[in-house]
């Protein structure tokens, strides 16, 4: 595999093109829904279940690098298991036969949206690894919440 740092960037040519191709999925689930395909509704649970996927994987990279860094104290483990605990919370709806996924899509765009904030009050991010974090979470959080506005169109 190619490592190969440029000198200005910390992370690899590889771990920037494969985090920005983590945007695909959601991509291709708002585009079933917005023209109408039989899987539509299949594309709202699957955008859902990815959106929710990777916010629990943020919560692990919050408690993987409080262990790493040795300073990582209760209140970053807490914050660190949140992802997960909400994105469950926000299915639970549609166990429930409530109002599903529009306003859950919202929701967990939103926390997507928002999660670098808690990458920067950690403090545990380089620089590189934040701008990247930045700009998938604005690409990923955005497609979700359009994917939210989208549901209402199907249900």
């Amino acid at each position: 595999m190619d490592d190969k740092r440029d000198g200005t960037h910390s992370l690899t040519p590889a771990a920037r093109w494969l985090g920005y191709a983590g945007v695909l999925p959601q991509i291709f689930c708002l585009v079933l829904v917005l023209i109408g395909h039989e899987y539509a509704y299949s594309a709202l649970a699957g955008g859902f279940a990815y959106a929710a996927a990777i916010f629990s994987f943020l919560g692990g990279v919050w408690w993987g690098q409080a262990l790493q860094s040795g300073r990582g104290g209760t209140g970053a483990y807490l914050i660190a298991v949140m992802p997960s605990l909400l994105a469950v919370a926000l299915f639970l709806p549609w166990t429930f036969g409530w109002e599903w996924p529009g306003p859950a899509l919202l929701y967990l765009g939103a926390l997507i949206l928002l999660s670098p904030l808690v990458d920067r009050a950690l403090g545990y991010a380089g620089r590189d690894f934040l701008r990247l974090r930045v700009l998938l979470s604005l690409g990923l959080g955005l497609l979700t919440i359009a994917l939210g506005l989208a549901a209402g169109r199907l249900v």
